[in-house]
């Protein structure tokens, strides 16, 4: 099987988020690391060079021959988009979706433009959901 090639690494979250040149992603930034932090109960760690996640779990691809370690949920704050890793379906948060804000989807990930397009509170409330779902189903590290 192939490994993931996006591993934990030992760099620091803040000082990837104060690097960022963008004034306002990086205090949206700022405020979702304090967010996933209160919401998980977890550290962040770094994955790779861009993703900031919290919790640990080991991850076997039902669709290809992946397999290795992965955050259990996390963002991180790509050029276009605050990109949040949710993990778990996402089909299953409709009724939560539909009172965030202003948003896109894909699987796994839910786009935000900027925090004051969203509501805090429902977004806590996805995290939370998807990471105590997420904790449930696969082997956590």
């Amino acid at each position: 099987m192939a490994e993931l090639k996006t591993k934990a690494t030992k760099a620091s979250a803040l000082e990837f988020i104060k690097s960022l040149p963008d004034e306002a992603k990086r205090k949206d930034a700022q405020e979702l690391l304090k967010i996933f932090k209160e919401v998980t109960g977890e550290k962040s760690v770094m994955w790779g060079t861009s993703i900031i996640g919290f919790g640990k779990y080991h991850y076997e691809s039902e669709h290809s021959t992946q397999k290795g370690v992965w955050p259990l949920t996390g963002f991180s704050p790509r050029k276009q988009n605050l990109t949040l890793y949710i993990m778990f379906n996402l089909s299953d948060f409709t009724p939560l979706l539909e009172k965030l804000g202003k948003h896109k989807t894909s699987k796994g990930c839910l786009y935000i433009k900027k925090l004051a397009d969203i509501d805090i509170a429902v977004l806590k409330q996805i995290i939370k959901k998807s990471f105590v779902e997420m904790k449930k189903k696969y082997a956590v590290i």
